[in-house]
């Protein structure tokens, strides 16, 4: 597969001209010359293959030829939502979820939550996206939403109708009928207190343990990705 590059802006067949980072990384970390074949997405679910007319340490011309739709994406909306994990255990998160075609990751603020992410993180947190989207081939960017409380995520009138909570004492997981829009909701290091859990057993959420281990909150969260996506 061809080296792939992220763009912010419209692509169409002819020339467009990479900056910065990305210039950057195809010049001195790929070390990629004139006449190298790469391959440009901008999130719009199509990529571009191109052809490097001209390049430098801090920007590249090239030539877009074509315009291609692979089919890479989920066919319905799966949500996950999660309180931040410490440290790199979120970029990883992140990373996981992409890879696994989630659509939007939405981090919540719980009572137990550790994490009080600025929007400068959640920025930094969009940009593995774009990361682990160059390396999986996906044409579509996984959305980080804005930071919101869990009463008001859980009681949105927003959700998909099938509301999954990754909780201990819940119901066993069992087979689910696939290809149907999902949120999926995990807690904190310590968990949703009982308050928490009871408000969404009120908005229509259904509480599922995920096993007779403790699991971390990216590992809680990938594995209900896993099973409902």
């Amino acid at each position: 597969m061809a080296e792939r590059f992220y763009v912010n802006c419209e692509l169409k067949p002819g020339l467009v001209v990479l900056q910065g980072a990305e210039a950057h990384h195809l010049a001195v970390v790929c070390r990629l010359r004139p006449g190298d074949a790469v391959c440009l997405f901008n999130g719009d679910g199509r990529q571009y293959p191109a052809r490097i007319e001209e390049v430098s340490r801090r920007s590249a011309t090239l030539d877009v030829f074509a315009v291609e739709s692979p089919a890479r994406e989920l066919a319905f909306r799966l949500e996950v939502a999660a309180p931040l994990p410490r440290g790199d255990r979120a970029q990883f998160l992140l990373e996981k979820l992409t890879e696994l075609g989630v659509t939007s990751f939405v981090p919540l603020q719980t009572a137990r939550s550790v994490v009080h992410p600025r929007e400068t993180k959640l920025d930094k947190l969009q940009r593995h996206v774009i990361e682990a989207s160059k390396q999986c081939g996906r044409n579509v960017l996984l959305h980080v939403r804005p930071l919101v409380e869990w009463s008001a995520f859980c009681r949105s009138a927003e959700l998909p109708a099938r509301r999954l909570l990754g909780h201990p004492g819940g119901e066993a997981k069992r087979e689910e009928a696939a290809g149907r829009d999902t949120v999926a909701a995990v807690g904190p290091e310590g968990g949703f207190t009982e308050e928490e859990v009871a408000l969404a057993c009120a908005a229509g959420w259904r509480v599922l343990d995920l096993g007779s281990r403790i699991l971390r909150v990216e590992t809680a969260a990938i594995a209900l990705a896993v099973l409902f996506g």
